[in-house]
């Protein structure tokens, strides 16, 4: 009985070891390997991973041409199925769906950005001075930085000059004022009553509260049939409450680049740029999400300082099909000038879902890392092209090494701008 029960567990031990061996099994490794859903765009190469020389992948669809085993050719749009098949015997389908291809022009000019704020945000608690004492009425009504006050009184605030006339009027009458505060996706209620400021013989409410915000970054690309375009690659953020702008609306202009602080280990660098809100604007801002900033070009605008390669046009690429290995970045280093610079895509994650870092990106080019050290604060946006494709925007920069950063993929940023790049089909998980 003894040695039965030490056998058992042996048995147990070895069955344990086989369970934990086998997803590193290579050829195990390569089946998971094989997606359940590949989709891929009109007139695209497709390739497939393979599991060796006795294994076979076919379709019997005519809009797709196989080239070889591990590569097919989509002609025309719609679905169909690649089968992996061993002596006949099929091991795995992978469902193909071949859409209408979807180009944009890339972008690379340097933009200026003005938000104007959804009612007025809150950035900072003050005191309001009265004889031997000193409050924030904003504090003790529990209004909080980052709070966007909606309305005063029932009536909807739109900006900074709206809230003075309330607060007098409510000062000189000894009244409070009914405040609607929007806190996260929360509304909360609460009243305010103004104090007098000895010093300053005005009443005040002891808020800091600001209505827009303004800043340069890079136009990623636009559409040219719907003229959508998108921007940026990453939430625009208030520099005091760090939290992200809920928009009402806003602009973007053209912007010249006057110089670059260069940037290094543990201080990004800065591109410094000069734009009026008043002149040259090319666009409207109508949504600030984590994939950046979208709206609706008003004009085009000529470049003639852009490489022409890039003035036109381009093939879109999906996550699942970005590749490690070289690739451009298209910014702006002086004046309106748009230029191409090699980078290294060091990792491309396939994703299935939205998310904002997918690339992991080096920069290599000579002059670039010259100029600028890497990737500096106002790149935020620059297109990356890979293949003659747009496959994403570079996003961040990591501080301890400005020669690299993220990137997030065009995917996402199309989705955010509205261009329905998946037609009728609604993108799955596989």
């Amino acid at each position: 009985m003894k040695y039965m029960k030490h056998s058992r567990i042996w048995i147990g031990i070895v069955l344990l070891m086989i369970l934990l061996a086998v997803p590193f099994y290579p050829p195990l490794q390569q089946y998971l390997s094989i997606p359940n859903e590949i989709v891929t765009f009109n007139k695209s190469l497709v390739e497939v991973p393979q599991l060796g020389e006795t294994v076979q992948v076919d379709t019997s669809e005519e809009n797709v041409e196989a080239i070889d085993s591990s590569a097919f050719y989509a002609q025309e749009t719609g679905d169909s199925e690649l089968v992996y098949q061993v002596n006949g015997y099929p091991i795995k389908k992978v469902d193909l769906s071949v859409l209408d291809d979807i180009k944009v022009v890339p972008g690379g000019e340097s933009i200026g950005v003005q938000l104007h704020t959804r009612g007025v945000l809150v950035v900072g608690h003050h005191l309001v001075k009265q004889n031997d004492e000193a409050l924030s009425p904003g504090e003790d009504a529990k209004i909080n930085v980052g709070d966007v006050i909606l309305k005063i009184n029932g009536d909807t605030i739109k900006d900074m000059e709206d809230v003075k006339p309330y607060v007098e009027k409510a000062g000189k009458k000894g009244e409070k004022l009914s405040v609607t505060v929007k806190r996260g996706k929360e509304t909360i209620e609460t009243k305010l009553e103004p104090v007098l400021d000895k010093k300053d013989n005005d009443y005040k409410i002891g808020l800091y509260i600001r209505d827009s915000a303004a800043g340069i970054g890079t136009m990623t690309f636009y559409e040219p049939e719907s003229k959508k375009y998108g921007a940026l690659g990453h939430v625009i953020s208030d520099m005091d409450t760090k939290k992200p702008i809920e928009i009402n609306d806003g602009t973007i202009v053209r912007s010249s680049v006057t110089s670059i602080e260069k940037g290094n280990n543990g201080s990004p660098g800065e591109k410094q740029a000069k734009f009026s809100i008043q002149d040259n604007k090319i666009g409207s801002i109508t949504k600030n999400s984590p994939f950046g900033i979208f709206g609706k070009l008003t004009e085009k605008g000529e470049n003639k300082s852009k490489p022409k390669k890039y003035d036109k046009p381009l093939p879109i690429a999906l996550s699942h099909e970005v590749k490690e290995g070289p690739a451009k970045i298209l910014t702006v280093l002086e004046d309106e000038k748009v230029e191409a610079f090699d980078i290294e895509i060091i990792s491309s994650i396939p994703q299935k879902f939205p998310a904002t870092k997918g690339m992991v990106i080096q920069i290599t080019d000579p002059k670039l890392l010259e100029k600028t050290g890497g990737i500096v604060q106002g790149m935020s946006g620059s297109p990356i092209i890979q293949n003659g494709k747009v496959i994403g925007a570079v996003t961040h920069v990591f501080v301890n090494d400005p020669t690299s950063g993220y990137g997030v993929h065009i995917e996402w940023m199309l989705q955010d701008a509205g261009v329905n790049i998946y037609g009728d089909k609604q993108k799955e998980a596989s």
